[in-house]
């Protein structure tokens, strides 16, 4: 298996309240997906969201709301944009877990849950700098 991610999927209660949450954080859908499924383009890789019950069918087990043990992480070019990342996500009906706040690390993050209770992360990395296309680079690489 090679090692790379092309496609995430989201399993949500609701498609359409779900792909509303993410369009008011300032995301694009890509046009021309199925009627029961929204995608949108993560420059490298796509996130898709799929109702929950279908995507149970498909995988062969029963799926729990939200992401459990898993958190999405979005990097910021800014500490500053870490807040106002968080500030657009509540307006867009997020809930905020974790205010921006420095981290042990060295950087500066905060958490949020989405309406279907996926957790993200958003934070600034000054060790790990986004590219020229905003690509994440670990460790600069």
């Amino acid at each position: 298996m090679r090692q790379r991610v092309h496609l995430i999927t989201l399993g949500v209660d609701d498609v359409t309240r779900a792909a509303r949450f993410y369009t008011a954080l300032g995301w694009s859908r890509v046009e021309g997906t199925g009627a029961d499924m929204v995608v949108f383009n993560l420059h490298g890789a796509v996130l898709g969201l799929y109702p929950r019950a279908a995507l149970a069918r498909e995988v062969g087990v029963a799926l729990p709301q939200g992401s459990g043990s898993m958190v999405l992480s979005q990097n910021t070019r800014a500490k500053a944009e870490v807040a106002e990342m968080l500030a657009a996500a509540e307006a867009a009906g997020a809930e905020i877990l974790q205010p921006a706040r420095d981290a042990d690390w060295g950087g500066h993050h905060g958490h949020f849950r989405d309406p279907d209770g996926h957790i993200w992360e958003v934070a600034f990395n000054l060790f790990s700098p986004l590219g020229p296309a905003d690509e994440f680079q670990w460790g600069g690489v």
